[in-house]
């Protein structure tokens, strides 16, 4: 990276303050969607999840039957879903694996964030808060529901074209369902990348 002062007071204050309001924002839109996406509130418990979990039944056993709410129509429609694994599913049942990964992966940012920044480095900042902000936000929910909260449906509806399934056999052009947690971490990863892009075109320079 390029040579210069470590982050200071103010990044480090602008850091916490990008890492709770993330967190913040993420928790409160689970929790506003669990209550009035299915036209009435929908309380999730662990215990429950543990053992639906180890009955080997589905979790949506847990989500009464509701019809999605389109808030825009083949955009993006909110609906609830439980996901046992990582992003897109990925990993199901796996809960420890992924508490005890995050939690490295969190120190390693704020590692990254001590050690390869610098004070002028607000790009990577803001990128590195989003990351800490939305694993925060998806450990939160392993901790104290065994799995995540989930109700973001982009591209509902649409397919791809002559019957082209490449995510599943329903054809869907996005079937994964996610929540402010993981468009945080994607965002997140985007900024990294673009300071990653530009600090190595300063140095081919």
């Amino acid at each position: 990276m390029t040579p210069g002062p470590p982050p200071g007071r103010r990044q480090w204050v602008i850091l916490g303050l990008t890492v709770a309001a993330s967190v913040a924002i993420d928790l409160y839109s689970k929790y506003l969607s669990f209550e009035k996406v299915a036209g009435f509130p929908v309380t999730i418990l662990r215990e429950q999840v543990r053992e639906t979990w180890a009955a080997g039944r589905p979790l949506s056993d847990l989500i009464p039957a509701h019809a999605p709410v389109v808030v825009v129509p083949n955009l993006l429609s909110f609906v609830l879903v439980l996901n046992p694994g990582a992003v897109f599913g990925i990993g199901s049942g796996k809960r420890w694996f992924f508490i005890v990964f995050t939690a490295l992966a969190l120190c390693f940012a704020l590692y990254m964030f001590a050690k390869w920044t610098t004070k002028r480095d607000w790009l990577a900042h803001l990128g590195l808060g989003l990351l800490i902000g939305g694993g925060l936000g998806n450990l939160y929910d392993r901790f104290f529901y065994a799995c995540v909260r989930d109700f973001i449906a982009p591209l509902p509806g649409l397919k791809f074209p002559f019957g082209l399934s490449p995510f599943g056999s329903n054809g869907a052009l996005w079937p994964y369902i996610s929540n402010v947690a993981d468009a945080l971490l994607i965002v997140g990863i985007g900024l990294l990348a673009v300071f990653l892009w530009r600090a190595d075109v300063k140095v081919d320079r």
